[in-house]
């Protein structure tokens, strides 16, 4: 086996563990750290293909931006204050998701097998398709609004998780004033001294 194909294997399993373990994680941050294990297989798989530019935007937006994020919104959340659904109904939801992927599947499969093998001819890429200039071009010119709505969207996720723990936060109850032994000594009364309290304005 060549090193190409041992590095296809290795980013390839890299991303289905890391998916895996997005499902089957049952801790928010472990799920997170899957999604950087994917991210990072994918953007392996583009050094395979020769995208040096989409791996790069792969570590530097997804892995160094979005997970990031991720993980900042739920150490502020933290749980959710609903409570856990049951375990019946979490099955459910298992075997109906395990269904509708098994489906997704087979039906992919048989519209890959209607098409009866013939390759599709694409026609000629214009001149510089794909380049650095032609990525900057499409972000800042052409979809420059749907560019800055899903940074404000971003933006509006942080400030919505800072505003859902400050509502959750109890307030907090003043602390009791202390007792007059507490302030004269310091500690509560020796049992031995419990029938000669001091005075409550101090000793004379």
């Amino acid at each position: 086996m060549s090193a190409t194909n041992l590095w296809f294997s290795f980013c390839a399993l890299l991303g289905l563990s890391g998916a895996l373990g997005v499902l089957l994680a049952r801790s928010p941050i472990r799920a997170a750290l899957g999604l950087l294990g994917t991210i990072l297989g994918i953007a392996g798989l583009f050094l395979k293909l020769g995208a040096e530019l989409l791996a790069a935007v792969q570590l530097l937006i997804y892995a160094g931006a979005v997970v990031v994020l991720f993980v900042f919104v739920i150490m502020l959340v933290g749980p959710l204050p609903t409570a856990a659904p049951s375990e019946s109904r979490a099955r459910l939801g298992r075997l109906l998701g395990g269904a509708a992927a098994l489906g997704a599947a087979a039906l992919a499969l048989v519209m890959l097998g209607a098409q009866g093998g013939e390759s599709i001819r694409l026609g000629p890429l214009p001149p510089g398709h794909g380049s650095v200039e032609s990525l900057g071009s499409a972000l800042f010119v052409r979809a420059l609004v749907p560019f800055e709505l899903s940074t404000a969207l971003l933006v509006v996720a942080v400030v919505g998780a800072m505003a859902i723990v400050r509502r959750r936060q109890p307030p907090q109850p003043e602390p009791p004033e202390p007792h007059a032994t507490r302030r004269l000594f310091g500690g509560p009364v020796h049992p031995r001294d419990a029938g000669h309290p001091p005075p409550e304005d101090g000793p004379t």
